[in-house]
């Protein structure tokens, strides 16, 4: 599923426009993304969280030339679902 696919889907289940399913989508990913951004964690009791996590620097090789390389420090978004989502999946 797309992010077509899911506003077609919430606006037939919520019996709402195309256009108004777009719009509350796109604020919830840019509240989620806003929160990640500043640090924060964000949780959805039974759904999962989101966080970031920091990535160290470490050593890398470059398949083509076999030459070693450091990747930077960095930090990631991370999705850790939780027990209502993991129940659902698996049957």
């Amino acid at each position: 599923m797309n992010k077509n696919d899911f506003i077609s889907a919430l606006a037939e289940q919520e019996g709402i426009e195309k256009k108004q399913a777009e719009a509350c989508t796109a604020a919830v990913l840019k509240c989620i993304e806003a929160a990640l951004a500043s640090g924060q964690k964000v949780q959805f009791v039974g759904f999962g969280s989101f966080e970031v996590r920091a990535r160290a620097e470490k050593k890398v090789r470059n398949p083509q030339t076999g030459e070693s390389l450091i990747a930077p420090a960095t930090k990631v978004p991370v999705f850790k679902p939780g027990k209502v989502l993991k129940e659902a999946v698996a049957g």
